[in-house]
């Protein structure tokens, strides 16, 4: 069943040949501006993972990985969701030092993706990781790490409408922080999602912090898997879309679990059964680097940046018919 929503004289301001220079300059110059601020390096990534290491990410655990097997390696090989994991193991093998990270394109596929304006089953980040000494694992730390990647936003946005003098996309550099309770507290008779859009409608760039965890009310904002974030130091940076006239999240990110973190996040959220895991057990042994990380939507912050109103105009994925043919009637180029 199609959840498209094509507000009231919507028209891709750009014409397709422009929109695909507009898309290449993007990725060129928001990619510049991620390294130079968080100082990160390009590295390949997995498309798949053994299922068997505990490195795909399990998202809010009920979503099903790709999965396939490989007869001549032995084992059965799972899709990524994400690169959570991975790159905090990667950190390890390409011995990155403290104050320095990696960065690389991410390709997923999420079968169970509710697919509609914002969401597709093909999923496509940069995904990015640093390597921080213990004693950065702060709040403070955190949120000075939001306002370089808003900061690199920004810039983008500046040398995209420079180019393209007809986008009027200018995202708000100053960056409202709260936490999941504060916002409940705040708005106590809304649903999340609503909480959500009232925020960004007010404040128009927002860093909502301390997901996953239970709120006062006995729910939780939203599900974040317990073995990747620290659910006292993550959270979610959320942008004001003035074409959808809604709350649009362009990156997840936060501080890694410890040790400690982990022990106590598995207990709570039911998943002891992972302490068994290759990755698990080096995360508990100690083994692994302190870090933070998270993943910036690039066919979001594409969307954002053009003025889109699908995601569906700035990549290829596959759609329900009702979708392809309603923007087919209002003339919207889907990829």
């Amino acid at each position: 069943m199609s959840k498209l929503t094509i507000p009231s004289g919507y028209k891709m301001p750009l014409t397709n040949n422009e929109l695909q220079r507009a898309i290449e300059l993007i990725h060129a110059d928001f990619q510049h501006n991620l390294t130079v601020r968080l100082n990160l390096h390009r590295v390949s990534a997995p498309l798949f993972v053994d299922g068997k290491t505990g490195l795909n990410d399990d998202l809010n655990g009920v979503e099903r990985p790709v999965s396939f097997d490989i007869p001549d390696v032995g084992t059965d090989g799972q899709v990524v969701h994400s690169l959570a994991k991975w790159k905090r193991l990667a950190l390890k093998r390409y011995e990155f030092k403290p104050g320095t990270g990696l960065y690389t394109d991410m390709n997923a596929i999420r079968r169970d993706e509710v697919v509609d304006n914002l969401h597709s089953i093909y999923v496509d980040q940069w995904d990015w990781e640093k390597h921080i000494d213990s004693q950065n694992r702060t709040m403070e730390y955190l949120q000075d790490t939001v306002r370089d990647i808003v900061g690199c936003i920004c810039d983008t946005a500046t040398a995209l409408r420079n180019t393209f003098p007809v986008l009027t996309c200018k995202p708000e550099r100053e960056i409202f922080f709260l936490t999941t309770q504060e916002l409940e507290d705040r708005y106590p008779d809304l649903s999340p999602d609503e909480r959500e859009a009232a925020i960004c409608k007010e404040h128009h760039t927002v860093f909502l912090m301390q997901i996953g965890k239970t709120l006062k009310s006995g729910i939780k904002h939203d599900g974040r898997a317990p073995d990747y974030d620290d659910w006292e130091l993550n959270g979610d940076i959320l942008m004001w879309n003035p074409v959808l006239e809604r709350q649009f999240e362009v990156s997840s990110m936060g501080i890694r679990v410890d040790a400690e973190t982990l022990d106590r996040q598995l207990t709570l959220a039911g998943c002891d059964y992972r302490r068994q895991l290759p990755f698990h057990q080096m995360l508990l042994n100690g083994q692994l680097p302190q870090s933070i990380g998270g993943g910036i939507g690039q066919s979001r912050l594409c969307m954002l940046l053009l003025g889109a109103c699908h995601i569906g105009e700035v990549q290829a994925s596959l759609w329900d018919h009702e979708t392809v043919e309603a923007c087919e009637k209002a003339g919207i180029t889907l990829l």
